[in-house]
């Protein structure tokens, strides 16, 4: 297949910051800070190893680490703002006073955004694309913070076509964010993966990837130690990080250019060999 470009260009973010996409992937470590995660679930709920692992991230290549209060797992017990406040916080107000990296805090809920912005972070990741607060878009648009609008089938009648709907729902959650006022150099899209689709559908949208940049937007993707990723690859066990990367430079190769991951070090490695391939095949030296 040919190789498609990177949407590429300036993500702005919140105080001032900013990630340049498309010539190199952007890695977003996935931290956590939860007992009921599904695949490292009480791991790090507690500061000290919380904020060690997103150093240990960085280290090993993460621009961003992504730190969420909440299990978005199917059949989790929900917390409400306060809970996911609680375990949150500290986290960011640590790490940012300790690391020069790029924070993103994964919530769907406006204060809890506001709040995470004015610690420190630079990102809101929203599983929920801004449709289940919409008010998380004007804290985006007043804070500068860069906004990752994801979609999602859950509670909802989904289209039988896995793009036509992917157009259906991000289109929406771009007019919330658009109506804001948050700037298009400040959003990126994600296809949401696993959300209320199953294997068969996960697997098409990675191969039609491509047309989901029809949107106009940059791709990140979240395929990390999915049940649809360890089915396909035949493993049993939780972790399934080779197949992870696997399925990275598969979306690399169809224009994503952020990924979201546990294990960043197999996913730097494979990334890198798909941008030095995509490099040569451009006639570049790499």
């Amino acid at each position: 297949m040919d190789v498609i470009q990177p949407r590429g260009g300036t993500w702005r973010l919140a105080h001032g910051r900013s990630i340049e996409l498309g010539e190199v992937a952007c890695i977003m470590g996935i931290l956590n800070a939860t007992p009921d995660s599904f695949s490292d679930g009480g791991r790090y709920a507690s500061v000290d190893a919380a904020v060690a692992e997103s150093l240990k991230m960085v280290e090993e290549g993460a621009t961003i680490v992504d730190i969420g209060g909440e299990s978005t797992r199917p059949g989790a017990t929900p917390v409400d703002a306060a809970e996911e406040q609680r375990r949150i916080m500290p986290v960011i107000e640590e790490l940012a006073r300790r690391a020069d990296c790029i924070i993103s805090v994964d919530t769907y809920r406006s204060e809890t955004a506001r709040m995470a912005v004015e610690a420190g972070a630079h990102i809101v990741n929203d599983v929920w694309g801004a449709q289940k607060d919409p008010a998380i878009a004007r804290v985006a648009a007043e804070t500068g913070a860069g906004l990752c609008l994801m979609h999602n089938g859950r509670e909802r009648q989904t289209q039988p076509d896995v793009i036509e709907d992917q157009f259906l729902f991000l289109r929406r959650s771009l007019e919330i964010a658009r109506e804001a006022g948050v700037a298009d150099e400040a959003i990126v899209l994600d296809p949401g993966f696993g959300f209320a689709k199953d294997g068969p559908e996960n697997m098409i949208l990675i191969a039609r990837l491509a047309e989901v940049m029809a949107l106009g937007f940059p791709l990140l993707v979240g395929t990390s130690r999915k049940r649809f990723v360890r089915s396909a690859s035949g493993s049993d066990g939780p972790v399934s990080d080779i197949a992870t990367a696997a399925t990275s430079v598969l979306m690399r190769e169809r224009g994503a250019d952020i990924f979201r991951v546990h294990n960043v070090a197999a996913n730097r490695d494979a990334l890198r060999i798909a941008d030095a391939m995509r490099r040569a095949m451009k006639g570049e030296r790499w």
